[in-house]
């Protein structure tokens, strides 16, 4: 039972991690990549929302430009829409049946406040994580009383848990550092 218990800890927290990994990654950094806008939602075939990833094959030559080329060329003008309503804040140049979009290098001050953009992203990270341990706190809790275990168990069990947690919020500031040394890079 204790080990279902941690390996529900673990699969809580890893997705936490996935959630904002995925949520980094809409953070600009000064260059191109296909993770940027392969998550812009797109509204095609009459209303229908999909990923721009679902849509076209995304890839980035050279650090500062981005190409789009869409399985099905009709939903070209529905992408560059989709692309100038994002917060991307990238001017798609569409021709030739592709969408190339050139990114610019940042200047010091929109470096900033992609700084403070992925601090607010790390910060729900974190209260993300806290929720999950208190989830399982309140499951380890519940333990209490029944028989077979102790509070000495009960506490041990605690005490492996906030480990377990503090593990994962440390790889969580790690990724926030990572993304933020990409961000300041010229």
């Amino acid at each position: 039972m204790e080990q279902e218990i941690y390996k529900k800890l673990r699969e809580k927290l890893e997705r936490v991690l996935e959630v904002v990994r995925g949520d980094m990654d809409t953070v600009r950094t000064g260059r191109a990549k296909p993770d940027m806008v392969g998550s812009v939602v797109v509204n095609v075939y009459g209303g229908q929302k999909m990923k721009l990833m679902e849509l076209a094959s995304i890839s980035a030559p050279d650090h500062s430009l981005i190409i789009i080329e869409p399985w099905d060329k009709s939903v070209i003008q529905d992408i560059e829409k989709a692309i100038v309503k994002s917060e991307l804040q990238l001017s798609p140049v569409v021709g030739d049946g592709v969408i190339r979009l050139p990114v610019p290098p940042l200047t010091e001050d929109r470096r900033k406040d992609f700084v403070r953009l992925l601090a607010q992203k790390i910060e729900s990270g974190k209260v993300m994580l806290r929720q999950a341990r208190g989830d399982i706190k309140e499951e380890i809790d519940g333990l209490e009383g029944q028989s077979g275990v102790s509070e000495d168990d009960i506490k041990r069990m605690l005490e492996e848990m906030q480990k377990v947690f503090e593990g994962y919020q440390e790889r969580l500031e790690e990724m926030g550092r990572v993304k933020e040394s990409e961000i300041m890079e010229i």
